[in-house]
């Protein structure tokens, strides 16, 4: 009967972590957008530009937020430049991932460009959560 508490209570520590860490990818993805529109609509900042920028505001408060809120109490926290570097190293292999979905589904087999929107949403965030409990806040 304990063993059946602890794996549910196991259950429920990840389905919290799991929960916080989608709450926490939408505000990274909120900044991400909104950095990009008002440098590239504002400051007329190329395109491409605005979005690098964009993007690592968003590995900054992804990284400050699921490290102190979506995966609290699980591993450690010590080396600031180890869990830091592979948050780094994990946030370019969604950009990687995210790019391949757009690449093989739009470019490669001509699909509708809305085409990667499942797996970008569905598979790349899992994978990454993954990563991310795994490797960087073990």
């Amino acid at each position: 009967m304990a063993e059946m508490t602890e794996a549910w209570a196991a259950r429920r520590a990840l389905f919290g972590q799991l929960v916080r860490y989608g709450l926490t990818g939408g505000l990274a993805t909120i900044v991400n957008i909104a950095v990009y529109q008002v440098g590239a609509s504002h400051y007329r900042l190329d395109p491409n530009l605005a979005w690098t920028l964009g993007f690592l505001g968003a590995v900054l408060v992804g990284y400050v937020v699921h490290s102190h809120w979506s995966f609290r109490g699980h591993g450690r926290r010590g080396n600031l430049v180890r869990t830091g570097g592979r948050f780094f190293v994990v946030s370019l292999v969604s950009f990687a991932l995210n790019s391949l979905w757009v690449w093989l589904l739009v470019k490669a087999m001509h699909w509708p460009t809305w085409s990667p929107y499942p797996l970008v949403l569905g598979v790349t965030p899992l994978a990454v959560f993954w990563l991310n409990r795994q490797w960087v806040f073990d």
